[in-house]
């Protein structure tokens, strides 16, 4: 049964695509009051980690995406679904990618002028061969220059990692070039069948190898719910599509690929000038 607060942002979400027709003007009001509501528990502050997870922490990052144990590989090409969706979208132009990780993903590119990251992990990727391929790094995306444009901003199983999701969204939003979408794979994080696929195969290999409960560990780097996300994408795009594999609906799924266009350039602007003034002028500038 779902809860109150996954029932109020699924409904915020529904809210977000209904602005025009009769009482459009009632429907946009409840959803402001219900997005701002939302917006205004970020940032978010992680669970602390315990010293013996900390111990275990960059070992078992490895282990997850590069599926080095048999319960992390059967998890990586499940995950697979996400980057092939994420993947049938390739344009050929330039590409950002925030939370790159391993640069797992970038098997899954052929065609692109210009492949730049976001990880601010530097030591997942150093020594990578992949990073021959890499045309720019960076360890936060405000660091990405305001005037640069993409055809594509993406991410997979990273924006509910973010304790700052509107304001990556929000910035993502604003690098995108004319035209572009903004693609993100994520875990039906808050969903039943999620949550059992998880303690069926990831956890259950951490618990073999270190004998300690990884519940610990996802709600240490989980801050964000399937709900919130789709929320926040909502508010900042004009149309946001989405796909949930194995079958429909937040419980029966696994995985949700969501694809956004038509950026609200200002309302983005906007929520970034409450964080950081010179960020709105050089948004209104470029």
């Amino acid at each position: 049964m779902r809860n109150r607060e996954e029932r109020k942002l699924e409904r915020a979400g529904r809210l977000a695509n209904r602005r025009t027709g009769g009482g459009g003007r009632c429907v946009a009001l409840n959803f402001r009051m219900a997005i701002e509501e939302l917006l205004s528990t970020y940032p978010r502050i992680r669970t602390p980690l315990p010293a013996q997870y900390e111990a275990h922490y960059l070992r078992e990052y490895r282990i997850n995406r590069t599926g080095a144990s048999l319960a992390t590989a059967l998890a990586v090409r499940m995950e697979s679904w996400m980057h092939r969706q994420v993947a049938l979208r390739s344009t050929g132009g330039s590409l950002l990618e925030l939370g790159a990780g391993t640069l797992n993903h970038l098997a899954y590119e052929r065609e692109y002028v210009r492949y730049d990251i976001v990880e601010p992990f530097v030591g997942l990727v150093q020594g990578s061969p992949a990073l021959t391929r890499i045309s720019n790094q960076y360890r936060d995306i405000s660091e990405v220059p305001s005037d640069w444009r993409y055809d594509r901003v993406i991410s997979i199983a990273v924006l509910e990692h973010l304790t700052d999701l509107p304001a990556v969204v929000a910035r993502a939003a604003l690098l995108l070039a004319e035209g572009g979408i903004f693609q993100a794979g994520i875990p039906s994080e808050g969903g039943f069948l999620w949550g059992l696929a998880w303690r069926c195969t990831t956890a259950l290999g951490f618990r073999l190898r270190t004998g300690l409960d990884y519940g610990v560990l996802m709600r240490h780097e989980h801050v964000n719910k399937a709900a919130e996300i789709l929320a926040v994408v909502r508010h900042y795009f004009e149309q946001v599509s989405i796909r949930f594999f194995p079958a429909p609906g937040l419980h029966l799924s696994v995985y949700i690929y969501l694809e956004a266009s038509g950026p609200r350039r200002s309302v983005c602007a906007e929520f970034l000038s409450k964080r950081n003034p010179a960020a709105m002028r050089a948004a209104l500038r470029t």
